[in-house]
């Protein structure tokens, strides 16, 4: 199917952004965890720093004692005391 047709159907059956396409989506819960679903890829992991990359651009997350908790395919969940969060944007 075309793209076009398919963006219809998602808005008909009011499926989320991210479900249908490569957008992140985060979710903060207070200064202690952050999950991004729709990750591309870990490009750098310190306990105070870490780095990931998304199909729209690159999440710095600072803080301390940052742990990596949960992995998938799909999303990644960041754990510790996150001192703030910063996004890169990809210019395609």
């Amino acid at each position: 199917m075309k793209r076009k047709t398919m963006k219809k159907i998602d808005k008909i059956l009011e499926m989320p952004k991210e479900v249908c396409s490569n957008t992140p989506k985060f979710t903060i819960t207070g200064f202690e965890e952050l999950i991004i679903e729709n990750y591309k890829g870990i490009l750098e992991y310190e306990n105070f720093f870490v780095r990931i990359s998304t199909h729209i651009g690159i999440v710095n997350i600072n803080g301390l004692n940052l742990n990596l908790e949960t992995m998938t395919n799909d999303d990644i969940r960041v754990s510790g005391k996150i001192e703030s969060v910063d996004l890169e944007r990809v210019v395609d």
